[in-house]
């Protein structure tokens, strides 16, 4: 296990595959989501994402990947979800590497 391993936690498998509902959230502002987001993507700005994330994923056994610059808001989103009984919750990390993942473009408003 390296340094960042045991600071953020492991790292799910490259080849891990996310089910098909997975709901994608990204956490930055909306000018940060205007300028590219992952399609398909809700933008759920991290100083709203307390009081709206009931509305947004009322599901809490639904899979949930979360993304925003370098993964550190989207850290502290899946902790929040945690905390609040949400079951299946991905940190993405950036927005980038959540693109790569899911295999979809980056869309700008």
């Amino acid at each position: 296990m390296n340094w960042f391993s045991r600071i953020s936690g492991p790292a799910e498998p490259a080849s891990a595959p996310l089910p098909g509902n997975t709901l994608v959230i990204d956490v930055r502002s909306p000018g940060e989501y205007a300028s590219g987001h992952v399609q398909g993507a809700i933008n759920l700005p991290l100083d709203r994402f307390e009081q709206e994330i009931g509305r947004v994923a009322p599901d809490k056994s639904m899979p949930v990947m979360m993304y925003c610059l370098s993964g550190g808001r989207s850290g502290g989103a899946c902790r929040l979800m945690q905390q609040l009984g949400y079951r299946q919750v991905i940190n993405g990390g950036s927005v980038g590497a959540v693109a790569l993942k899911l295999n979809r473009p980056i869309e700008r408003a």
